[in-house]
């Protein structure tokens, strides 16, 4: 077995439980790790495709390369965004579950009620 086919199977595997992770889990954080591990599946998918070029004597191929990386920090930034909104749920719900039943806030009184 390759190289190329051993990180082919990673990256699969990684997507598949992200992917499982994002369907079954229903507390937010875990959805949130999940989609990152899904993303990372995505990345060391990219790499292999960017070093499938190098195996057949071409040469690295740079676009790949800058999509993982750009990918990296976008990642970073969108986790960063989501950890933050769900600390502000969990300020204001007093939980961190998207259930209907969560509590209220003291100023957050449905109209007419």
């Amino acid at each position: 077995m390759t190289a190329v086919r051993v990180f082919g199977v990673c990256a699969a595997l990684a997507v598949g439980l992200g992917l499982f992770g994002l369907i079954t889990n229903p507390q937010p954080l875990r959805k949130i790790i999940a989609f990152n591990i899904l993303g990372s599946g995505v990345f060391l998918l990219f790499g292999i495709v960017g070093r499938h070029g190098a195996a057949s004597g071409i040469g690295n191929d740079p676009v790949p390369q800058a999509l993982v990386i750009t990918g990296v920090v976008v990642a970073f930034a969108a986790t960063a965004l989501a950890i933050a909104l769900l600390l502000q749920l969990f300020q204001r719900a007093g939980s961190a579950t998207l259930r209907n039943g969560a509590p209220r806030s003291a100023g957050s009184d449905p109209p007419g009620g």
